[in-house]
């Protein structure tokens, strides 16, 4: 246990999980007299475990800490594949993210132009008690936005230029150190096709299918819909399946808009990811279809898509300079262009359907989450349908859904 007392809303935390976070904090040297947990963000806000904020009084100063840990229970652990999940974040932290700094510092690249990330104090993947203690990003600027409204040109370009930086970094890193790139990426899994499968998300999918459907109003979009939403646990995995080594790099792995924080001055805008649990070896636009559907709205979109994919371009190859390497080379512009609309169909169903969820208002959010987490998978459907949504949410949905197909239909990906 703990060697001195929390106070605060730690209830969910083992007493492992709290030896552990101890442990950690013993090591900053701050001579504790008070560690009090607080909640953060509303419901909805966290779907995988438990997210508190730990602020630590000290002889030698203060200290913020932003605390992550996995659900206990054997339901919840199953909804939220807490052992992959954790594992994957884990990894990124502890070994991928210092590795990819070390190298740009190595190459001589400039402090502004280094891939940023929250400070990492310590990470236990003991599976039940999976725990993650980062920097609290708040005390340096950084907010996060609201997921219901969409994000400026500015912000998405700032995760574009993060995305472009973890991707190329990923090819230096397999180009240095080839047998080390295989050897951790391959300890990583794929999420999505792991949570939406048949056998755990039939059931839902017809509902959530059914759901949208209710809420649409013009044939021209139900007919995209109907009988095909699911579709895209089929060629989700197909795609991954079939595709070709050379191009993979380190994804994100789960871009909405609550896994960055934004860093909001007069004339610039910095950003930061913050949630690697869905990180792995994957395809680069995973992360970019990922984000500009679930972050961006479709007015947005239309007037910014082409440019956002020769910004995330352009940054990529200037990042590969620092290298000696070339864009043209590592990853042409026109196999972008190919692998968008490769992945295009699988990922507009994903992010359709994610939708259903992201869109719900935060006691709304909370009611899923319970659901998810309490009760037995074949039978999550069933207690879904007694769910009414609220008008705003409905809207939400409603606008989500058409704007993502306007796009598709503007931009030829369908």
């Amino acid at each position: 246990m703990a060697q001195y007392k929390f106070e605060g809303d730690f209830a969910s935390f083992t007493d492992h999980q709290l030896e552990f976070i101890s442990k950690v904090i013993l090591e900053q040297d701050i001579k504790v007299k008070k560690a009090v947990f607080t909640v953060v963000g509303q419901p909805g806000d966290n779907f995988v475990g438990h997210v508190k904020r730990l602020n630590i009084e000290g002889e030698n100063g203060n200290l913020n800490m932003f605390i992550k840990v996995a659900a206990s229970s054997e339901l919840a652990r199953a909804a939220t594949n807490a052992d992959i999940t954790f594992r994957n974040e884990h990894i990124m932290y502890t070994e991928i993210l210092p590795k990819l700094v070390q190298l740009q510092k190595a190459a001589g690249v400039p402090e502004e132009d280094l891939l940023k990330h929250a400070k990492c104090y310590g990470s236990l993947y003991e599976p039940p008690n999976e725990t993650l203690i980062l920097e609290d990003l708040n005390d340096s600027g950084y907010k996060m936005l609201n997921k219901h409204e969409t994000l400026s040109n500015k912000c998405v370009r700032g995760i574009i230029k993060n995305f472009a930086l973890l991707h190329s970094l990923s090819h230096v890193f397999k180009n240095k150190y080839p047998e080390k790139y295989v050897q951790i990426t391959d300890q990583m899994s794929e999420v999505w096709t792991t949570i939406f499968n048949e056998e755990r998300f039939g059931g839902q999918a017809k509902f959530a299918e059914a759901e949208i459907l209710s809420i649409l109003d013009d044939d021209t979009y139900k007919d995209l819909i109907e009988n095909k939403l699911s579709d895209f646990m089929y060629l989700l995995p197909k795609i991954i399946k079939q595709e070709g080594k050379k191009h993979l790099v380190i994804q994100q792995g789960d871009a909405w808009t609550n896994n960055f924080m934004f860093k909001i001055g007069d004339d610039s805008i910095e950003t930061l990811m913050i949630d690697y649990q869905a990180s792995n070896n994957g395809s680069p636009v995973v992360d970019l279809l990922f984000m500009m559907l679930n972050c961006t709205d479709h007015a947005t979109r239309s007037k910014y898509y082409p440019e956002w994919m020769d910004y995330y371009h352009s940054e990529f190859d200037r990042s590969l300079s620092n290298f000696g390497l070339k864009a043209s080379f590592i990853y042409p512009r026109d196999q972008l262009d190919v692998d968008l609309k490769r992945y295009a169909k699988a990922m507009m169903y994903l992010c359709i359907t994610f939708n259903t969820i992201l869109m719900r208002d935060p006691k709304e959010a909370a009611e899923i989450m319970d659901i998810m987490k309490n009760v037995a998978v074949d039978k999550i459907a069933a207690v879904l349908e007694s769910q009414e949504l609220a008008t705003a949410t409905r809207n939400r949905i409603r606008n989500k859904t058409m704007g993502i197909i306007d796009t598709y239909k503007q931009f030829g990906l369908l």
